[in-house]
């Protein structure tokens, strides 16, 4: 039995100094540049045990120690830092029609990426040829060995099991995608998968660039579906069917339009990438069939250069945006909302519709103010996410030693 008291946790020797050394290593990710001594108040270790630790990952190249030379003060302290171009890890974005392979450094930064085509109608040899893709990438970048790999998937994805439970724009289901991947990749150990959205909500916790508080707060991608992450205490939410956060397919409109899912009415058959085309092509042509070659960034880029329908198309994305936005705030009462995808590059037109839905809807006439803002990431979000389900699978204190 372990007794926790305060951030100390007594139990097995070699448990114990599983879990102090990911805390550590952690408080280094995220307080870097951070001193032996200031990691000791923070975890409440004794600085023999810190130090002990420290020794240890700077051994085996997971930090770097470097002086701070500050001329205004007598003895200039050693700051810890993540020591990078060291461990790489490869990082699988796979959705409906492009699937983004990666290779990341452990602090999340993506050092290349290709994309490909996804062909999803036989998934066993889809991850094949995705795994070959990553192998390419390896040799082209000069590094010998992955210490892990993250896969993220638009479906309901059980993360224990490595498996796709459900993923209908991919047409797949109790799809085995950890046993294909061991098998192709006997020699990686660490291996993770995780739903799309619940990714990028991991991605935007520990490497987005926003300073405020992410201990309560979902994320919403925003794609050729729509998925959300939801953290809660500092941790991704899931459930006991794998299935939270599948706002994309609550139903807004009662009889509404077809989903992929097999309903009517859903949030993502009117405010997701493919929504945007079909009601743009509506208006323009009449017709309610995808057009070869046009797509959601296409209608965004005819926004940007002030083309009136395409505006009027993504202001009524924002309308619908802000009705799944408000359920969620009623349902889940987050600090923040985080939309990422490629509607964020016309935030300036969407936002203002999202809040005028949300302030009539959410909050009951009471004032509230709940951050709603695009995503801090940079790259990717869904390519940056499958990265840190590697990276965390390092970074856990369990698995860290054997």
């Amino acid at each position: 039995m372990m007794v926790k008291n305060s951030n100390i946790i007594s139990g097995n020797a070699k448990i114990l100094r599983g879990i102090n050394r990911g805390m550590i290593l952690n408080i280094v990710r995220e307080k870097q540049p951070i001193s032996r001594v200031n990691i000791a108040r923070i975890t409440g270790l004794n600085k023999s045990t810190v130090s002990s630790i420290i020794t240890e990952l700077i051994k085996e190249d997971l930090i770097t120690e470097e002086v701070d030379k500050d001329q205004n003060i007598g003895r200039n302290p050693i700051n810890l830092f993540l020591k990078l171009d060291r461990y790489y890890v490869g990082a699988i974005n796979i959705d409906s029609s492009i699937t983004y392979i990666a290779v990341a450094d452990i602090d999340g930064s993506i050092k290349s990426f290709v994309e490909i085509e996804t062909e999803s109608k036989v998934p066993e040899e889809f991850v094949k040829t995705c795994v070959n893709e990553l192998l390419k990438l390896c040799k082209k970048l000069k590094i010998e060995s992955l210490e892990g790999l993250g896969v993220s998937v638009a479906g309901i994805v059980d993360s224990e099991k490595l498996m796709v439970n459900f993923a209908p724009n991919l047409g797949w289901e109790n799809f085995n995608i950890g046993d294909v991947l061991r098998k192709t990749l006997p020699g990686i150990k660490k291996i993770a998968i995780e739903n799309d959205a619940k990714a990028s909500a991991l991605a935007e916790l520990r490497f987005g660039g926003y300073d405020i508080d992410l201990s309560n707060f979902v994320f919403l991608s925003v794609g050729q579906g729509i998925g959300s992450g939801i953290v809660i205490g500092n941790k991704l939410m899931n459930s006991e069917f794998k299935a939270s956060g599948e706002f994309g397919h609550m139903v807004i409109f009662e009889g509404g339009e077809l989903c992929k899912c097999g309903n009517n009415g859903c949030w993502e058959a009117y405010a997701s990438d493919r929504a945007i085309v079909k009601r743009y092509l509506a208006k323009k042509t009449g017709r309610l069939d995808h057009v070869n070659d046009f797509f959601a960034q296409d209608i965004i880029d005819l926004a940007k250069n002030n083309d009136p329908t395409a505006v009027e198309i993504l202001q009524q994305t924002g309308n619908y945006l802000g009705l799944g936005v408000a359920n969620i705030i009623k349902a889940i009462d987050p600090y923040v909302i985080i939309i990422g995808g490629k509607v964020t590059q016309v935030w300036d037109i969407i936002y203002p519709e999202i809040m005028s839905v949300v302030k009539k809807r959410a909050y009951f006439g009471r004032e509230r103010n709940i951050k709603i803002l695009p995503t801090s990431l940079t790259t990717l979000p869904r390519l940056v996410g499958a990265a840190t389900l590697a990276i965390e699978e390092i970074f856990d204190g369990y698995k860290i030693i054997a």
